[in-house]
């Protein structure tokens, strides 16, 4: 069962990483870690859904999804450190 995730796994380790990464940004904007904390539980339940019933349909654009999901993983990554740079 497990073996139609392992194309995926690298988006799945990189993707918890971004949420990470996002959910540090809203702390350090001063959101509310409560609504942060339940937006980002929506957020994982909702692609953990999309995650389990779209893998079948998704398999054949597998390197299509894992080339544009890094690269926005990346994007979003040196979004957030460009602006911890500049404090703010």
């Amino acid at each position: 069962m497990l073996e139609q995730y392992l194309p995926f796994v690298g988006l799945i380790i990189f993707g918890n990483i971004e949420n990470l990464v996002l959910s540090s940004q809203g702390v350090v904007a001063g959101v509310n870690p409560v609504k942060l904390a339940i937006a980002s539980f929506l957020a994982v339940a909702m692609w953990l859904l999309i995650g389990t019933f779209g893998t079948q349909i998704a398999l054949a654009y597998v390197d299509y999804i894992d080339f544009f999901g890094g690269l926005v993983i990346f994007i979003l990554g040196g979004q957030a450190m460009l602006e911890s740079l500049r404090g703010g």
